[in-house]
């Protein structure tokens, strides 16, 4: 029953909704923001952030959207309060190259040029490649994490820098003529990898990480504050990251939207 019930509400946002088809074409600015293994507490942290985006619209309810998306995320534990991260002194950086596809739903009957159906909040969901390159400061230069192992990876076992992520958030359409249109949006990856920070397990063994990969690999795996007895985190097999929750990023931005297609009425019926 519930299966019939779910197939119905489908096709009626098809079928029922007011025919307006077209694609739309524009572009967004906005910033961008990581939450992970070296932001557990929310800090915001923004960067500039910005992309392109196609929508095909298959009514006034119903939209199929392609966008390509550009962002810059950092975190740093010396933002932290907390003394774990405090003195585990991790950061990073990465630029992040996202393509997605998503499916949208008007909440409102959205129609362009309409004086009463100008505007409607809207709730979309799809999924999303992207590309990152995690990179730390060492002696003044930004060096990629990656290649460095510091989970201890072997050479050719790194983890990839093009993952996937399921893409969701919530957005406003407000119509500022019959072609063009703002779309201000909340938009969401939860990501199916946990290094977009290099951060993830635990630390590796320092003295094979330093025959591996030399000494840069092991002052950026472990540059922790050491006790006043000397003693560093970085003690093989302790926690380094949680590796129970991947990373996140979100995009928050304002766009700005041409429509090309035509507002087609539905069939005449008797």
């Amino acid at each position: 029953m519930k299966e019939r019930l779910f197939t119905l509400l489908f096709i009626s946002m098809f079928l029922g909704a007011q025919a307006q088809m077209g694609w739309e074409a524009g572009g967004w600015l906005g910033t961008s923001t990581y939450f992970g293994d070296l932001n557990t507490e929310f800090n915001l942290k923004p960067a500039f952030a910005g992309g392109l985006v196609g929508r095909y619209n298959f009514n006034n309810r119903v939209c199929l959207k392609f966008s390509a998306n550009y962002g810059m995320v950092s975190a740093d534990d010396a933002d932290s309060k907390n003394t774990f991260q405090q003195t585990r002194n991790l950061h990073f950086r990465s630029r992040v190259l996202d393509g997605a596809a998503q499916i949208e739903f008007n909440f409102l009957p959205y129609t362009h040029g309409s004086k009463d159906e100008f505007y409607t909040p809207y709730l979309f969901a799809g999924f999303s490649v992207f590309n990152f390159e995690p990179q730390a400061e060492y002696q003044g230069e930004w060096v990629d994490l990656r290649p460095l192992g510091t989970e201890g990876q072997f050479k050719g076992e790194e983890y990839s820098t093009l993952q996937g992520a399921m893409a969701y958030g919530v957005g406003l359409k407000l119509d500022l003529s019959y072609e063009w249109s703002l779309n201000f949006e909340l938009s969401s990856r939860r990501l199916f990898t946990d290094y977009l920070d290099d951060v993830s397990t635990v630390y590796p063994d320092l003295d094979d990480l330093e025959s591996l990969h030399g000494q840069i690999a092991v002052d950026l795996a472990d540059p922790s504050i050491p006790t006043a007895e000397g003693i560093k985190l970085g003690q093989t097999g302790r926690q380094r990251g949680g590796s129970n929750a991947n990373d996140i990023y979100v995009f928050l931005g304002v766009g700005l939207v041409y429509y090309f297609g035509d507002i087609r009425c539905p069939p005449y019926s008797r």
